[in-house]
């Protein structure tokens, strides 16, 4: 059964990922190959030590108690063994204690290593996954949901290390438990390990077909788990939106559903599961029983039954028997570890095909780091698409250092999406973005980012403190530097007035603090990176008037003698900046000053005059285009740019 492609987020990525338990061996476990030697070292020892008080209490029945075999070890030359069976009993008692002690001694070596190779192994890849995902590019993000994101670095993380915990530590020890009894039963009597082995065919057989059905069924259970996670992370973080909507009942009722489809799909798995081990018990049960009949009927008769051949002792009996239930259950649980290795090679696919995501931004082996001179920014007929349908086309516009420009339209204009492509969140299709002449696509990613600050309308603060959050990206600022870049943003006042200062908590995602004062210190944090270039994404656009004031001071200090990018759908705002560059449907549709562009009568005038209330003088034209972009934004349910009817790429202001 294979998982349909809604069902998997990552499907794409799991399905294209080759040998993924041979990779995570070759690529995560040779360089702990110290600590996994020596778990599996320890593993064969003690389990050899393990191996030993049957063997010995078999001896002990035929050779001390009832005088009818030798007193000899395997391997063991007779003239190194005593004579006297009272020397015979202690130095058998003797091997128990050593064998039992040094087992436990072994078994804690054992966990240590498997433990110590685990913990390691998980550590690595959780690290390594994590980074390979904060690398890709914005259309990848907005494709998937944070939930199932997590459920990968979170449970598919946890599930290898409980393989190569507890699996491959349990695969290796029934593996030398199986492999030492088989050859003990064989060296003890070869006719009756044969009817002790009988089942194995069978159980193998067995165990092949549970593998056939229970991979597929682990994968959808992956995905479910992803699905609930993602629900679930959505309400947690919509929860006053939910409250506030009064639609508890309704989002409970979502949750019930995606639970529903976990749990069904977690339930027909464990029915396949909870079907084959009853089934294997039975097999290695019949191999069980049937040994104990036929030793049993050897030993009452003295002579093999049937076509059996030779004598078979009681003690010999009693350490086939011993070795014969060790020897069944291990054979019951490979089937565990089986188990525990699908859900392993289910999560191992989700990790590596994440891994292996192509990032989307392309940086270059031999790209130079971006000094920034002058600030100059000029965009070079510049096209711009997501999913094959085109966001921005052939647009052209620059920035001299130090100037501030503005870009206006509709919604969905493209607005966004262009000074995204500045921060290189997605690479152009065609055409180039340049500073100071250098095309950003031959500069690395690090040293482009470095040199551009960024607020945005939707302000996100980490959970810490209100210094954590300012040197955020300034890591090493000093108090002073923090204190005067929290005084040029408005923040340094409510700041103070905080119950412990700079040093209060802010809460998840800054809960804890009002709108303007998230956005405050966003602004502090950009002025604390004292960028070379500048972006301000509707920057004030969220908070009221007399909060908007004061966050203007703070951005018209921000902005002096550096080259800044202002989006915003207040005019107002933006009336004074050096240039206003109007995008509409992806395209420049106008540019220059405030007062050139009312003058030209165009669609910059219509939006000043929406904003000023002179509604009834609008061009019919204007008030037609904007009922399609209204109509076209909800098409199918979705969400669309509102200008042009494509699927929304970044904010919802693009």
């Amino acid at each position: 059964m294979e998982v349909p492609d809604e069902d998997d987020p990552f499907e794409e990525q799991r399905d294209r990922t080759a040998n993924p338990m041979r990779r995570l061996f070759a690529g995560y476990g040779q360089e702990r190959r110290g600590v996994f030697g020596i778990g599996v070292v320890a593993s064969i020892l003690a389990r050899m030590l393990d191996l030993l008080p049957p063997l010995l209490l078999g001896i002990a029945v035929d050779a001390i108690f009832l005088d009818e075999g030798p007193f000899s070890f395997p391997l063991v030359p007779d003239r190194w063994l005593p004579t006297d069976p009272e020397q015979q009993f202690w130095l058998i008692i003797g091997i128990v204690l050593f064998s039992f002690l040094g087992g436990a001694t072994l078994h804690w070596v054992r966990n240590w290593g498997w433990n110590r190779f685990a913990q390691h192994v998980q550590h690595a890849i959780r690290t390594d996954t994590y980074d390979a995902m904060q690398r890709l590019n914005m259309t990848f993000f907005s494709d998937k949901q944070t939930g199932e994101m997590m459920s990968v670095l979170s449970n598919d993380v946890n599930r290898l290390e409980r393989f190569l915990n507890d699996g491959l530590n349990s695969a290796f020890r029934l593996g030398v438990m199986v492999v030492g009894i088989a050859a003990l039963l064989f060296w003890m009597n070869p006719q009756l390990a044969v009817v002790a082995l009988a089942p194995v065919p069978l159980i193998a057989v067995f165990t092949y077909r549970f593998v056939e059905n229970i991979q597929p069924k682990y994968a959808e259970v992956r995905s479910t788990v992803g699905q609930v996670n993602s629900r679930l992370e959505n309400n947690l973080g919509g929860i006053q939106v939910i409250k506030t909507s009064n639609t508890e009942g309704y989002e409970a009722d979502r949750v019930e559903e995606v639970s529903g489809d976990y749990f069904d799909a977690n339930w027909n798995a464990i029915e396949t599961r909870i079907r084959f081990f009853p089934g294997l018990r039975v097999l290695a049960g019949l191999g069980f029983a049937l040994t104990f009949t036929i030793g049993g009927l050897w030993v009452f008769q003295g002579a093999g039954p049937w076509f059996f051949t030779g004598t078979l002792r009681p003690g010999e009996f009693v350490s086939f028997i011993l070795y014969t239930q060790r020897f069944i259950w291990p054979m019951a649980q490979f089937g565990q570890i089986i188990n525990m290795y699908q859900r392993a090679y289910a999560s191992a696919a989700r990790i590596f095909g994440l891994m292996d995501e192509n990032a989307g931004i392309d940086e270059r082996t031999d790209a130079a780091d971006l000094v920034v001179t002058e600030g100059r920014v000029e965009y070079d007929d510049v096209t711009f698409s997501y999913d094959e349908e085109a966001i921005l086309d052939g647009v052209s516009f620059g920035a001299e250092g130090g100037d501030t420009l503005a870009l206006v339209g509709p919604t969905g204009a493209g607005k966004s999406t262009a000074l995204k492509l500045l921060l290189r969140m997605y690479d152009v299709d065609s055409g180039a973005i340049r500073v100071d002449n250098e095309d950003i696509s031959d500069v690395t990613v690090t040293s482009l980012r470095d040199a551009i600050g960024y607020v945005s309308q939707e302000t996100f603060l980490f959970y810490g403190t209100v210094r954590e959050n300012i040197t955020y990206g300034t890591f090493d600022a000093d108090d002073e530097a923090v204190i005067e870049a929290a005084t040029a943003a408005e923040a340094h006042e409510f700041i103070t007035n905080l119950p412990d200062g700079y040093d209060t908590m802010v809460g998840e995602r800054g809960v804890k603090l009002s709108g303007g004062q998230r956005q405050r210190l966003t602004i502090a944090r950009a002025m604390l990176k004292d960028p070379e270039i500048l972006i301000l994404d509707e920057a004030t656009s969220d908070v009221d008037t007399e909060t908007e004031m004061l966050i203007q001071r703070s951005l018209d200090r921000l902005t002096a003698d550096r080259t800044t990018f202002v989006i915003a759908h207040r005019l107002s705002t933006v009336k004074d900046a050096d240039r206003i560059v109007v995008l509409d449907d992806g395209r420049v549709r106008e540019r220059g000053t405030h007062e050139d562009l009312l003058a030209s009568d165009g669609l910059y005038a219509s939006l000043w005059g929406v904003q000023a209330g002179e509604i009834d003088d609008l061009p019919e034209e204007f008030v037609e285009r904007a009922t399609r972009r209204g109509a076209k934004a909800e098409v199918d349910g979705e969400e669309y740019d509102a200008a042009s009817g494509r699927p929304a790429v970044g904010d919802g202001d693009d």
